[in-house]
């Protein structure tokens, strides 16, 4: 019998993103995270193959240290430190609140007032990563500021109403829980548009068919610390990107630099309790 060759299915390509990196030293290193990836392995996404550490890590040659977390549909600045001792100095500002994150989302209906939120939050556990945890803990403090700083009115009809009512808002969070944005902006009955547990899938569906978005609008903008090994201030912003084409479309704002003035003259003093 002759010898029978057996073709080898090859390989499915994934294509795997460059990251863009927004600031880098001999310590340290901000991304640019791309809404929709995942930060980190989890045996909850064993499907998932395309990762922020891996791919950062191949990117740079180097293991990288993760030192706080965005949500996979969240885009923006995410910091990671390049030694285990810088990491451990980055967590121990983070605990202590010692840096300041903006935020920015496009949310459902007309926010009119700026102020302060301070709404408890119940800790969400998983089924299978938290089985073992207290299902019954009591709710945790979570603060959040919020800034409006644009509104469109759209000739869409949208369940019994005519039109649809949009803002652009900045937040600040003061505490860090599990999606602590998107639930105090649902909490407020103004979801951020594109979240898929805690929006309204109306308004969802209403940005994908008519303005081609599929993602959570909520975007880490700017992040500021003091350098855990120099000591130096680090303002390190993400771009606009992939939403800055809705936003000239809104007439909103559509240059980082005008949000990088914003968030320079930010307060929390006279912000009245929301």
């Amino acid at each position: 019998m002759g010898n029978v060759s057996k073709q080898q299915a090859e390989p499915e390509l994934i294509a795997v993103p460059v990251l863009t990196i927004l600031y880098q030293d001999d310590y340290l290193v901000a991304i640019d995270k791309p809404a929709g990836m995942l930060v980190h392995r989890s045996f909850l996404d064993r499907h998932e193959t395309v990762f922020v550490m891996q791919t950062l890590r191949n990117q740079l040659g180097q293991h990288v240290f993760p030192v706080h977390r965005l949500d996979r549909p969240t885009s923006g600045v995410l910091l990671f430190a390049l030694s285990s001792d810088v990491a451990r100095l980055l967590t121990e500002q983070l605990t202590e609140q010692h840096w300041r994150k903006f935020y920015l989302a496009v949310c459902r209906g007309f926010v009119k007032q700026a102020g302060i939120l301070d709404y408890p939050l119940k800790e969400q556990l998983d089924k299978i990563a938290d089985k073992l945890a207290d299902q019954d803990k009591d709710k945790q403090q979570a603060v959040t500021a919020l800034w409006p700083l644009a509104q469109i009115e759209l000739a869409i009809a949208i369940g019994k109403y005519p039109v649809a009512r949009y803002s652009l808002v900045a937040l600040q969070p003061l505490t860090g829980r599990k999606h602590q944005l998107r639930r105090h902006l649902s909490h407020l009955r103004h979801p951020i548009v594109g979240d898929t547990t805690h929006g309204e899938g109306k308004h969802n569906r209403l940005f994908a068919e008519h303005f081609n978005s599929h993602r959570l609008l909520l975007i880490a903008k700017r992040l500021e610390l003091k350098h855990p090994v120099t000591g130096i201030d680090l303002v390190i912003e993400a771009p606009l990107g992939e939403v800055k084409q809705l936003f000239t479309e809104f007439g909103w704002p559509a240059e980082d630099s005008w949000y990088s003035i914003f968030f320079d003259q930010a307060e929390l003093s006279g912000l009245a309790p929301l």
